[in-house]
């Protein structure tokens, strides 16, 4: 089996070492180099093109948001997954528009470093429901009426979700709402399996990362609005 190729970003050399170390440790997982800001960052991404760059936001020279756009715009196949010593805060939203799909706490389990990594790796967003449902919260309180710009590679023009079918629409609108696929399945009385297809065409057809940024398109184009749900 072909490993997770993964670079690590960070400009304190112990975290770099200690996840560098946690994630090498796996037999699916190989880090491939690390880079001690956001410009060694992008040319370790260029270098050795990796499936995933754990990103710390805070770094010199270049801080890891900025990196992030530039690999997500210039480099789609490598997953950004920031570093953040806070749960939810300005930098994890702003992270969100650059194009990240996930976030990760610095303190983060050893356990669940590795799972996130993979998790990633496979075409996931490595949030958890509570956590999109409180990004959704931000995003109606920050930017009401679609008022943003859209997030690295979302378009969100409201003519692209004509290329949805009725049932895809919806599970775009409960996504939307921060819904699991269990309660996404739930609510429209059909199985897990049924809706991690329907959210599989929603991703392909509008050509989106992942979920999270579904959720963001969904706002963008008017599929739902801020306080619906």
């Amino acid at each position: 089996m072909t490993p997770i190729r993964v670079v690590v970003a960070d400009d304190q050399e112990l975290v770099r070492a200690g996840f560098g170390m946690i994630l090498d440790a796996q037999p699916d997982i190989e880090v491939v180099a690390e880079a001690c800001d956001g410009v060694e960052a992008i040319e370790a991404v260029r270098e050795h093109g990796p499936d995933v760059l754990l990103l710390d936001v805070r770094m010199p020279v270049m801080d890891g948001l900025e990196a992030a756009r530039r690999v997500c715009a210039e480099y789609p196949a490598t997953k950004v997954i920031m570093l953040t010593t806070f749960d939810i805060d300005d930098y994890v939203f702003d992270a969100l528009y650059a194009g990240a799909s996930g976030f990760l706490l610095k303190d983060v389990r050893r356990d669940d470093l590795a799972h996130g990594v993979r998790m990633v790796a496979s075409g996931e967003a490595l949030l958890a429901p509570s956590v999109t449902r409180r990004l959704i919260g931000e995003f109606a309180a920050r930017r009401p009426g679609g008022a943003a710009q859209p997030a690295q590679g979302v378009r969100a023009p409201s003519r692209l979700l004509e290329q949805l079918t009725a049932r895809e629409q919806e599970t775009l609108r409960l996504l939307a709402r921060g819904l699991s696929n269990a309660e996404i399945a739930a609510e429209l009385v059909v199985s897990e399996h049924t809706v991690k297809t329907h959210v599989s065409n929603v991703l392909s057809k509008l050509g989106l990362r992942d979920r999270v940024h579904a959720v963001v398109f969904a706002y963008e184009a008017g599929a739902v609005v801020a306080g619906e749900g």
